[in-house]
């Protein structure tokens, strides 16, 4: 028994598709490429925050900012900027080490975010393509329908088999294009709510260890 769609190569699905393939097919190109991008660009900052920050609150405790630093500048992770920017204000008032955490915060979230919408558009308009070619292969078979009425000619299965196929896979190849598109989106997005869960935990963790210090006189 035959497999179908299963049993042909990529230049065949995209043969009897028809040409509303080929954009479906270069949105998965993009999708695939910013998937990998992301999913590199994550595993190089991701790194044992707890254990960043006990080492940075060591040193900010025994008054060795410079030390303190030194370590935020040995990380590539969000959470290391955020904490050398609160360090950085050591003895200024709360405003100030807020106001310049948040300056970093505004060019370290779009860094995470980046690219991110383009995965959400390619997971939302490759069904809509497929749906368009559907209806395109749907107007197809009519008109040839239509024109073999005109000649008073039977119409044939092989005479639709073409435009139904390029409407039917052009759908199944949406959808597998958004599908997992959509899956792999969701999962980037939790990973970046949750480097900025850590930045603002961080934030906060060293704004009032520092003020702490510097109201005691220590």
């Amino acid at each position: 028994m035959s497999n179908g769609i299963w049993e042909m190569n990529l230049w065949q699905l995209i043969k009897t598709g028809g040409p509303i393939m080929y954009p479906i097919l270069l949105c998965s190109l993009f999708a695939f490429a910013i998937i990998i991008e992301k999913i590199v660009y994550f595993s190089i900052i991701r790194e044992n925050v707890p254990a960043l920050k006990r080492q940075v609150f060591e040193h900010v405790k025994k008054n060795k900012i410079k030390e303190a630093i030194a370590v935020c500048d040995n990380q590539r992770t969000p959470v290391a900027k955020i904490l050398k920017a609160g360090i950085v204000k050591f003895g200024a008032s709360r405003d100030k080490i807020k106001e310049n955490i948040e300056d970093i915060s505004l060019f370290e979230i779009p860094k995470l975010e980046k690219r991110l919408p383009a995965l959400a558009t390619i997971a939302h308009i490759t069904p809509l393509l497929g749906l368009l070619g559907t209806v395109t292969g749907m107007v197809s078979s009519f008109h040839t329908i239509q024109v073999r009425a005109a000649t008073m000619n039977p119409v044939t299965p092989g005479d639709l088999a073409g435009s139904i196929g390029e409407a039917l896979f052009t759908t199944v190849a949406g959808l597998m294009v958004a599908i997992p598109t959509f899956v792999v989106y969701n999962y980037l997005v939790s990973r970046v709510n949750g480097f900025i869960l850590e930045m603002e935990r961080g934030a906060t963790e060293i704004v009032n260890l520092i003020c702490q210090i510097s109201e005691s006189g220590v």
